[in-house]
């Protein structure tokens, strides 16, 4: 019965990480190009008692085991890079992936780190960047001064630019990144990720070539969370804790009934 007790703990224990996942997902809804993520957990040790197949005389041999587990435990949180819907704002910076593929920005101490999140801005020297003022390396080399009029993103990556009535000129194409296990990045905030061991080593290309997705100006990628898919998780882990703690009443009420007995 005190196994049990442990046991049941663990599980209320893996199913609180589960609804705080569940929680940062709910709370992301509305984060431009979020990517919800999902728990994921492993059985813990087990105390064996008796082997299959082991001998008990006679050459005879017993079909099962007699095994008891220790609970569970959560073993990774990983996120799920579906793509979620676009929705028009009409803002010419503004810019979406329909597909695979990262923008690449420079962090101010000088490292790279890769975002879904394409709410762009420009500098006062015309360079395009984050929210957060971050140098967009996506779109190195392409400077976008005041007598821009207009600003067009092709989906392949291309920019051109027009100045008034003249005619317009071609200014740079967009480069995106990507990598073989997205899952291994690591999350760093403000809709930022960072390449891994794990993630593989970044690889590069143009817009709507070799598996990169397409560019879509005046778009944002919404959050891939589903409220309603959420919700359930949500019920499902609410009632896993609930039934863990039932668990541990039943084990203290044995154990009551244990202490009463009298010779």
């Amino acid at each position: 019965m005190i196994r049990a007790l442990y046991t049941s703990a663990s599980g209320m224990q893996s199913q609180q990480m589960n609804l705080d996942v569940i929680a940062n997902n709910l709370a992301n809804v509305n984060t431009t190009g979020f990517k919800k993520s999902k728990i994921e957990f492993q059985d813990l040790l087990y105390q064996t008692d008796r082997l299959a197949g082991s001998e008990q005389g006679a050459g005879n041999r017993v079909p099962s085991s007699l095994q008891v587990g220790h609970g569970a435990r959560p073993v990774s949180t990983s996120m799920v890079f579906t793509t979620g819907e676009l929705y028009q704002t009409g803002e010419r910076l503004d810019v979406a992936i329909a597909g695979n593929g990262f923008f690449k920005v420079q962090m101010s101490d000088g490292t790279n780190a890769f975002t879904r999140d394409g709410g762009f801005k420009l500098d006062s020297t015309g360079k395009v960047v984050t929210n957060d003022g971050l140098t967009v390396l996506s779109f190195a080399g392409i400077t976008i001064d005041a007598n821009t009029t207009q600003i067009n993103i092709a989906p392949t990556g291309q920019v051109t630019l027009q100045k008034g009535s003249a005619a317009p000129t071609l200014a740079g194409t967009a480069i995106l990144s990507r990598f073989s296990n997205a899952s291994g990045l690591q999350t760093i905030g403000r809709n930022l990720y960072k390449e891994t061991p794990a993630s593989g080593t970044e690889e590069t290309g143009e817009a709507s070539a070799n598996g990169f997705g397409e560019l879509a100006q005046g778009f944002l990628e919404l959050s891939n969370v589903k409220v309603v898919e959420e919700m359930v998780n949500l019920i499902k882990a609410q009632r896993a804790y609930e039934i863990n703690s039932k668990s541990i009443q039943a084990a203290d009420e044995m154990m009551s009934m244990s202490n009463k007995l009298r010779g």
